[in-house]
């Protein structure tokens, strides 16, 4: 049996730290024990996942004492750029210590990559260090010259769509290292499972989920849905997650005095009742690779307002065959593009829902587990 490491230090639930999980469970359930997927805790990151998810039987392995992770809130660009210099001092000596005591065949590396990285470039050791780049890395000079660097020695790098991994390839970004792995985003019987649980939530909705930050470009929708409001009172925005700009966004609505529109509600584990329950799903990223509540809501044949971000959207939606996409931060094709989706008709909805159905498949548990046992043997 293989043993295959996962590192993921990480200061927020972004969807990151679900593809790892899922990627764990895949292994777990579908190698037949040819594979142990092992997380490694660095810093307490993962002590709720031990707590809350121990009936996937996945072994969690403590790397240092400090659960700072665990008991600090580090969102924020600059509290978020102070955690990662910290854990990666923190975290340099037991990693040195891990990777020679142990000499791990694989380790996936996700999130706070550098020092996993660093350390296998400056070891020389046999581990196959494979990185998973989400969406093209903002690049300056030093961090640019320290990834040619170290990237040299790293057995491969994966990337979740089409669009991403071309667009590495031709940035020279090694592409003879470059390997398209889907995230495993899809547990049918999961989802089947949460959808018929009882909706706390009532009402003909539109529904957008993420965490509250600049990345989802809530401020955007919530401005721009508000003009459609003025004019038609029937409709409702609910938006569902945590993050710094939660006071920002309900001090916004208030403002524009659409309390009885536009509601913020926590984040939910389970978002597919709320979804399914809805009258559309809408995304305003400015960035997204793949968008995990995207592919969440083509699988349960909701309608997608999407905008054309980078680079997951454009790519699941087809460029506008599997739903509707309008020009990123622009007010005048979100304009437009609502009114569309507003109107949508039945057999337009249909073909939406069964393109993006078939296309979706592919960041199924089961694909995910077929794409990454290549690369493991």
């Amino acid at each position: 049996m293989k043993t295959i490491y996962y590192w993921c230090p990480f200061v927020s639930r972004v969807a990151t730290v679900r593809s790892v999980i899922k990627s764990a469970e895949s292994l777990k359930k579908y190698s037949n024990k040819k594979f142990e997927p092992v997380i490694i805790n660095v810093a307490g990151e993962w002590n709720n996942f031990t707590k809350n998810t121990n009936h996937l039987n996945i072994r969690i392995i403590k790397l240092t004492n400090s659960n700072i992770l665990d008991e600090s809130n580090w969102t924020g660009f600059i509290k978020s750029r102070i955690i990662y210099l910290y854990i990666f001092f923190l975290a340099i000596i037991p990693l040195y210590n891990f990777l020679n005591k142990k000499k791990p065949e694989y380790i996936i590396i996700h999130l706070i990559s550098s020092l996993p990285l660093f350390l296998n470039f400056l070891l020389n050791l046999k581990t196959k260090i494979i990185l998973r780049i989400s969406g093209i890395p903002k690049l300056n000079l030093v961090r640019n010259l320290f990834w040619r660097v170290v990237l040299k020695k790293t057995y491969l790098i994966t990337s979740p769509t089409i669009a991403t991994l071309q667009d590495l390839k031709k940035k020279n970004f090694y592409p003879n290292k470059l390997v398209l792995l889907n995230d495993p985003i899809l547990t049918p019987s999961e989802i089947v499972k949460k959808k018929n649980e009882k909706s706390k939530i009532q009402g003909n909705y539109f529904i957008s989920v993420g965490r509250l930050t600049k990345q989802k470009n809530f401020e955007f929708l919530i401005k721009n849905i508000s003009k459609k409001i003025k004019k038609n009172s029937s409709i409702l925005l609910y938006i569902f997650g945590n993050g710094e700009e939660e006071k920002k966004l309900r001090n916004l609505i208030s403002k524009l005095g659409l309390e009885n529109n536009i509601k913020l509600f926590q984040y939910s584990e389970n978002i597919y009742n709320y979804l399914c329950n809805s009258r559309g799903f809408i995304l305003s990223s400015l960035w997204e690779d793949p968008g995990f509540v995207l592919v969440e809501a083509a699988y349960l044949n909701v309608p997608i307002l999407s905008s054309d971000c980078k680079n997951g959207p454009r790519e699941i939606l087809n460029y506008g065959k599997n739903g509707i996409l309008f020009k990123s931060n622009d007010p005048e094709s979100f304009s437009k593009k609502f009114d569309e989706f507003l109107n949508l008709d039945n057999n337009k909805k249909k073909v939406f829902q069964l393109n993006a159905k078939k296309y979706i498949k592919r960041f199924s548990l089961f694909s995910h587990f077929l794409q990454i046992q290549k690369i493991l043997t």
